[in-house]
């Protein structure tokens, strides 16, 4: 194998540096893709790189931007149109640079959430709206371009309570006008790949975009986020959200009170008296013998004898059989018969009869110990 290897080495060294070259041309020319949801370099479902090839194709030109400060530095006019997608990565100061860098074009933001909306200052929040059925344009704002005749169907929108706007839904507008120049798109599957061509899904989505001859295609990004920048859980909640739950505190203090006002003061009783350790000793034992628990009893037995043993003679209590070894030598007693007595294998007495026998036996071992 070594002499093989040997002859056909240069054979090799070019097999391997064709397949090294492959390998790089193909990463150096494949487009960039992503899989966030409505990128225009997402091929995947969600993806929106089909409506972006379709404007390149018609001659519009498409410009993708990642951040506020790429943003900045584009030419933003009249001439241009746009399109925010990923706008939950807007915050208060990304929201702010972005409408004061579009000036005088049309911003239309795809899909915004609650923290969007805020951001934006909207005082508009996005209602769910199925349409499960296609949904006729019916425009009250022309500012859109000619929508009238098309439908649109998406597997969810969400519609906002604004004056003006396209698509009507019971709660508002899933094409809302929020300004002159700031469009709400509520129905943000007319750019996905897999859903612009259900309904006039595409035609809609060319009409709005294809108005002017440039897309500025603006994908926020987090790391544009400053400090206190209103991202944050409190930002994606619903605005009714914080004064329910105020308003159920109230209810539930108001029926706390209510009902324990209804028991009236508080009773002040005396403490239960104190019982001598020998009526409780003696208490136990009735109820000890009431159920017949002989056996119960001598294992407490026992187990108070080798405790009282173990702290005479300075024994850990858990050390049994070092307790039975050590009682055993200092009486000069067989350690069985110390066993009989203290130990957990000891038999348990037959009567009552045997019980007193062996409770007198422990007292008695206890004594003989503290003798010595």
């Amino acid at each position: 194998m070594t002499g093989w290897l040997r002859r056909h080495r240069s054979i090799l060294v070019i097999v391997l540096g064709t397949l090294v070259a492959l390998a790089v041309a193909v990463a150096l020319g494949a487009p960039p893709t992503n899989s966030a949801a409505h990128d225009p370099q997402n091929p995947g479902a969600t993806g929106a790189q089909a409506l972006a090839r379709v404007l390149a194709d018609e001659g519009i030109e498409v410009d993708i931007v990642r951040s506020a400060d790429a943003l900045e530095t584009r030419t933003l006019d009249r001439a241009t149109t746009v399109l925010v997608t990923s706008p939950d990565n807007l915050g208060r100061s990304t929201a702010s640079r972005l409408l004061t860098a579009a000036g005088e074009s049309t911003v239309i933001v795809a899909g915004p959430g609650p923290g969007a909306t805020e951001a934006l200052g909207i005082d508009a929040a996005p209602l769910g709206d199925p349409v499960s059925e296609p949904r006729p344009a019916r425009c009250t704002d022309t500012g859109h371009g000619d929508l009238s005749g098309l439908a649109i169907q998406v597997d969810r929108a969400d519609a906002f309570a604004t004056t003006a706007g396209c698509f009507p839904a019971p709660s508002g507008w899933l094409l809302a006008s929020a300004s002159d120049r700031l469009v709400l798109l509520g129905a943000p599957g007319v750019l996905e790949n897999d859903q612009i061509l259900r309904a006039d899904n595409a035609a809609v989505a060319l009409r709005l975009l294809g108005q002017q001859p440039r897309v500025v295609w603006y994908v926020p990004s987090l790391a544009d986020l400053v400090g206190n920048d209103g991202v944050s859980l409190r930002s994606l909640l619903p605005s009714w959200l914080v004064p329910s739950i105020w308003l159920l505190g109230l209810v539930m203090a108001a029926v706390i009170w209510w009902r324990g006002s209804r028991l009236g003061a508080l009773a002040v009783e005396p403490l239960p008296v104190s019982v001598r350790s020998l009526e409780t000793t003696q208490a136990r034992g009735r109820l000890y013998r009431a159920a017949s628990e002989r056996a119960h009893a001598a294992l407490m037995l026992r187990r108070a004898t080798r405790r009282s043993l173990a702290q005479h003679l300075r024994h850990p209590s858990t050390a049994t059989d070092v307790l039975i070894r050590d009682v055993a030598t200092r009486l000069g007693r067989p350690a069985s018969d110390i066993d009989q007595l203290i130990g957990d294998a000891a038999s348990a007495p037959g009567s009552d009869d045997e019980l007193i026998r062996l409770a007198n036996q422990l007292a008695e071992l206890d004594r003989e110990v503290r003798r010595t």
